[in-house]
């Protein structure tokens, strides 16, 4: 697969940061803050986009993955679709030492951005299969996600090992989700998540992920007035 991409940069003080975005817009995706946990609504479309961002998080130890999320409208009858509860999401990997706190003067500092297209390598992404699951509960166990909130923007800190090791739970959905909506059209959920007890989740809460193909027609325009001034 050949995902677009920008890659901005910017300085904070002596240090130069890298932050890579999507180059096209995910319209049909939601992050809310539902408190005690995390909804993710996407489309086929942003499942799989997704899902190879968190890839290129693996691979990028020195960057930040920067998801713009937070103003697009909610999936058609999802509650809890306030501008107020909805998240952008950044990635980062624990060695970079970045402080969320200083993230909204780095996004403000951003450059406008150079075009990129990476080929992602999926025969190294591991499915179920392939993964040690008991070795995610032994106490020495470092690979873990670190979760943490700020200007409106969830913060997943991690390793290389668990973000390529839960790529999946975006390909899951993005591969099944459709199939289960036709074929279930009176009970369309389908989900995959990020358990509490999958030996993932360090300091962190859980993550839902639900394939949603019924979106209004506003989703694909410009951002809700109310949310112009967000920044």
């Amino acid at each position: 697969m050949k995902l677009a991409l920008t890659v901005h940069r910017a300085r904070l003080g002596s240090t130069e940061f890298k932050v890579i975005r999507p180059a096209r817009p995910l319209a049909h995706a939601v992050l809310i803050d539902r408190d005690r946990w995390l909804d993710a609504y996407l489309d086929q479309d942003a499942a799989q986009r997704i899902g190879a961002l968190w890839a290129v998080a693996a691979s990028s130890p020195r960057s930040l993955v920067h998801l713009s999320m937070r103003r697009n409208h909610a999936p058609v009858g999802r509650e809890g679709g306030d501008s107020r509860r909805q998240l952008d999401l950044v990635m980062m990997h624990h060695s970079l030492q970045f402080s969320p706190s200083r993230w909204k003067e780095l996004r403000n500092r951003l450059d406008r951005g150079r075009p990129r297209t990476v080929t992602l390598p999926w025969a190294e992404v591991p499915d179920g299969d392939g993964i040690d699951y008991q070795a995610r509960h032994h106490r020495e166990n470092r690979d873990l996600f670190h979760q943490h909130l700020h200007a409106e923007t969830l913060f997943m800190t991690g390793s290389a090992p668990v973000f390529r090791d839960t790529v999946r739970h975006f390909l899951d959905v993005a591969q099944n989700g459709p199939g289960h909506a036709l074929s279930h059209p009176g009970d369309s959920h389908y989900c995959s998540r990020f358990h509490g007890n999958d030996g993932t989740l360090g300091n962190a809460r859980e993550l839902h992920i639900q394939y949603c193909d019924d979106w209004d027609s506003a989703s694909d325009g410009p951002p809700r007035a109310t949310d112009v001034a967000a920044d």
